[in-house]
């Protein structure tokens, strides 16, 4: 399984491939990862083992452009939509690296590790598309200076990526509560010694009860992480709307997820 996700991702990294191609490549990688999660998560509770163990991993997030912050953001809701909890350090206001530090199972941090370079490279190329797209367009309507286009790009391209990395999240969990749902139908028997086994859904759950009982213990204290200022609706609704339509595979019914605990670390 692990083999062929990463063949999917690297087909989804090849600049010779079409955007719907490597959208496509990215969907099928994300469906493969979560079905395996979950029906693994099954099995060890059929058979009596002790549920994913809870890790942490670092994840590098670049600051180029100033959009670092913006970045964190996106990146932190779909870490959340996949039942991981959130810590960032470095989040200044400096074009530097920051680091996520992310909490969750060993499942999930491994489908994050592999998915989020791919959908951030997605992410980055929508952004750096429809932002110049929209100074193009802005550009038309009046005489604006240099510095005001430089302006407006910026503001469009961080509400772009915060946007799309919110809409990506939403369908990631639509995706696992239909998954949830369909994989142990109610009133279904599982282990062969006659114990009932445990549904995705219950298994799901006390994943995230163990992940934020290990962020509050590795976490006690942090601040609240401050957001961005700046804000383009135009940006905001053409990056929510490519998110929507980026073709992860998660073509669900909306439906309530998680929701990320991203605050600063010092």
């Amino acid at each position: 399984m692990v083999e062929r996700v990463r063949g999917l991702l690297r087909m989804a990294e090849d600049p010779s491939v079409t955007d719907a191609e490597s959208q496509a490549f990215t969907a099928k990688a994300a469906e493969l990862m979560t079905r395996h999660a979950i029906a693994e998560a099954e099995a060890r509770a059929e058979r009596g083992e002790e549920p994913d163990a809870i890790s942490r991993m670092d994840y590098t997030v670049p600051g180029v452009g100033g959009h670092g912050k913006a970045r964190v953001r996106a990146l932190a809701d779909i870490a959340a939509a996949y039942g991981c909890q959130s810590a960032v350090r470095g989040n200044t206001s400096e074009n530097t690296d920051r680091t996520i530090i992310l909490v969750g199972t060993v499942d999930a941090l491994d489908a994050l590790r592999m998915l989020m370079p791919s959908i951030s490279m997605q992410m980055e190329a929508s952004a750096k598309f429809m932002s110049s797209s929209h100074v193009t367009d802005i550009r038309e309507l009046r005489n604006y200076t240099r510095s005001e286009l430089e302006t407006e790009r910026k503001r469009y391209y961080r509400s772009f990526v915060r946007a799309y990395g919110q809409a990506v999240a939403e369908r990631i969990r639509e995706f696992r509560a239909r998954l949830q749902e369909s994989a142990a139908p109610e009133g279904v028997s599982g282990s062969a010694e006659g114990a009932p086994s445990r549904g995705a859904e219950l298994i799901l759950r006390d994943d995230v009860h163990r992940v934020n009982e290990e962020f509050q213990k590795q976490f006690p204290q942090l601040r609240k992480h401050r957001p961005e200022r700046t804000h383009s609706a135009a940006g905001a609704r053409a990056g929510y709307r490519r998110g929507r339509q980026a073709q992860l595979g998660l073509d669900t019914p909306l439906s309530s997820g998680g929701t990320s605990a991203l605050a600063e670390s010092d």
